[in-house]
């Protein structure tokens, strides 16, 4: 496969076929170098060599009605984790404190559970407006299914962006969750861009989907014009549904992310969740094809600090972004 020639389609708006799509997530440890090369080139054109830097925030955990069998806070886990409502705003403005002083560009605060209620939004963009008059920092929110009114009310509080995750296709979808569907979450991504908000939508990958199934969500995740792609590689937790599955491997990894590169080429894609586990040493290399990481952690397990990802971003000869 000519990959070059898959960057360039991607460069002039085209959508790669699904021999394309496929041959890219079946490329040989040989042609690895050239895949990345061509992801590289796609992911230049846009965003240099620039990183930007998110942070996350467990604003409220645990306490979820919902059976996400990939997630430690579902109500089907049994693994340890903090359970608490929202934290005091001192907590987060704190966090939005550290997140700037990360290099970070953007501070996303995370609530588990089905979905706000009237007082939590109510509480949460409030300490927004706290946020935005004392650090300089764009702010995320990630509070699940949510309809317009309430995603408007984070908009006026200063909330630039929400996260809300197709995380895997439609068809594979009720194999990881049941108590909601795939249409709730395209519903809320729909009540966001209404609200105005910018959208961050992507996935987790490695919870027993087919090839076809990463191709559905990256076409997707198109159709939608999201605005960010945060994919996450599952690390599978001890006590949840999926705790025995562990089949990435990094070069698969790099693979996935040069294919949403080459399908959303113009949108930021962030390595997220599972970054460290999944990619060890080739974490260096997501740089490549992804514009984005998080640092110092994932809501409930460990990630890479700030400074080992500064010199990391260094030492690749790329720069950490400012600004949005």
């Amino acid at each position: 496969m000519d990959y070059e020639r898959l960057a360039d389609k991607s460069l002039q708006g085209l959508v790669l076929e699904r021999e394309e799509m496929r041959a890219v997530l079946n490329a040989s440890e040989n042609q690895l170098p050239d895949l990345l090369s061509a992801a590289f080139s796609v992911r230049r054109h846009y965003f240099g060599k620039r990183v930007q830097i998110h942070v996350l925030q467990n604003a409220k955990s645990g306490l979820c009605p919902e059976d996400c069998h990939y997630c430690s806070q579902s109500s089907i886990s049994k693994a340890p984790v903090d359970k608490y409502p929202l934290l005091p705003r001192e907590r987060l403005l704190e966090g939005a404190v550290k997140a700037k002083a990360a290099g970070a560009v953007r501070y996303c605060m995370v609530n588990s559970g089905r979905g706000p209620t009237q007082k939590e939004i109510e509480e949460l963009a409030e300490v927004v407006r706290e946020i935005k008059s004392n650090v300089p920092i764009n702010i995320c929110c990630s509070v699940g299914l949510m309809n317009e009114a309430k995603a408007r009310i984070l908009k006026e509080a200063g909330v630039e962006r929400v996260n809300h995750n197709l995380n895997t296709s439609r068809k594979y979808y009720s194999k990881i969750c049941t108590t909601h569907t795939y249409d709730d979450r395209i519903a809320t991504l729909k009540n966001v861009k209404s609200a105005g908000l910018s959208s961050c939508c992507g996935g987790i990958i490695g919870m027993g989907e087919t090839d076809d199934d990463l191709m559905d969500m990256a076409l997707a995740l198109r159709d939608l014009d999201v605005d960010s792609i945060p994919i996450n590689f599952l690390h599978p937790i001890t006590a949840t549904p999926l705790e025995k599955i562990n089949r990435l491997t990094p070069q698969r990894c790099l693979k996935v992310l040069s294919l949403f590169r080459f399908i959303n080429p113009s949108k930021e894609v962030r390595v997220a969740g599972g970054r460290e586990l999944n990619l060890r040493s080739l974490q260096p290399m997501s740089l490549y094809p992804a514009n984005s990481i998080f640092v110092n952690g994932y809501l409930t397990t460990p990630g890479q600090g700030a400074t080992d990802a500064h010199r990391m971003i260094e030492d690749l000869g790329f720069e950490i972004a400012e600004g949005s």
